[in-house]
């Protein structure tokens, strides 16, 4: 299911999938870089895309947040983290991989697009911030699912930095769609500035956030 689609000069979205090839879950604290999300194919395909690309953004569309934990159940994890503030671990590990290796290759505007977690957040992630090692900084934006329960919000964990600039969430867990508490995401590229804007809107089209990302310098 991963694939690019590009659009120009100014976007290119890479598609990851993130249920195909993933292990199954469980604490998620092992010491395997092997194991993960993408496997062994995505992980080499994705690398190699962000380098190679030329867009002004690079936008993941991803299937789960990046610092967000998910729990499943009272000892598993259905995510990339797991909550532990040391070094990267389980599933961060081969997230740790990319963005060393798009840190190292130049690769600038890096954005992430994701759901999962049944509220909307703006998070931006700094690696002074966290101990996940070197990668340049960048915004991950959560909106979603449409139509499901609302929950949230997740703890945020600490290994790459991550800081909540906006999170709305109901005020209770499993908050019904008719009750409101539904959101989700636009991003608009300006063809002649080449800035981004995201903006995280609710179920009558409100803007609850709005972020313009001025286009990388290199």
């Amino acid at each position: 299911m991963y694939r690019r689609m590009s659009y120009g000069p100014l976007l290119d979205l890479f598609v990851v999938d993130m249920r195909t090839f993933k292990d199954p879950n469980d604490g998620n604290t092992y010491a395997d870089p092997a194991r993960g999300l993408l496997g062994a194919e995505q992980r080499a395909w994705l690398k190699h895309g962000l380098a190679a690309s030329k867009a002004t953004w690079k936008a993941l569309a991803v299937d789960l947040p990046l610092g967000l934990v998910v729990p499943d159940g009272e000892t598993a994890l259905e995510g990339i983290a797991q909550g532990d503030p040391g070094a990267p671990l389980g599933r961060e590990l081969e997230f740790a991989e990319i963005l060393r290796h798009a840190h190292t290759s130049g690769v600038t505007g890096i954005v992430l697009l994701t759901a999962d977690v049944h509220y909307t957040a703006a998070h931006h992630y700094d690696p002074a911030r966290g101990s996940a090692g070197e990668f340049t900084p960048f915004w991950e934006f959560v909106s979603g699912p449409l139509h499901a329960g609302a929950f949230g919000p997740n703890d945020l964990d600490p290994t790459f930095g991550p800081e909540a600039v906006f999170v709305a969430a109901p005020p209770e867990p499993n908050t019904g769609p008719a009750v409101g508490y539904q959101f989700f995401g636009q991003v608009a590229i300006d063809a002649a500035s080449r800035a981004m804007t995201v903006r995280l809107r609710d179920i009558d089209g409100k803007v609850l956030f709005e972020q313009v990302l001025d286009p990388p310098t290199s």
